[in-house]
């Protein structure tokens, strides 16, 4: 794995520190690494959504009703 260091601020280091302490967490890497992995996840949700953006706009019309692109972004969410 590879180590990095990097500086936070006073209130995000107190924030990470806190987290640590309630034991939710067992240190402060595995918290930034879980906050890394949500990002990600998210921006995979949102180029998935601009990607069906973009199709819709460029074909001027979709096939799949409102209901069946809530559904998808819904499964996409959940995972």
């Amino acid at each position: 794995m590879a180590r990095q260091s990097i500086s936070l601020t006073r209130p995000n280091d107190e924030w990470l520190k806190s987290k640590v302490d309630s034991e939710e967490y067992s240190s402060k890497s595995e918290l930034v690494n879980d906050l890394i992995r949500q990002a990600r996840k998210q921006q995979i949700q949102i180029d998935w959504i601009q990607a069906k953006l973009e199709k819709a706009e460029n074909s001027g019309f979709t096939e799949e009703t409102k209901e069946d692109i809530l559904a998808q972004s819904k499964a996409l969410i959940n995972g």
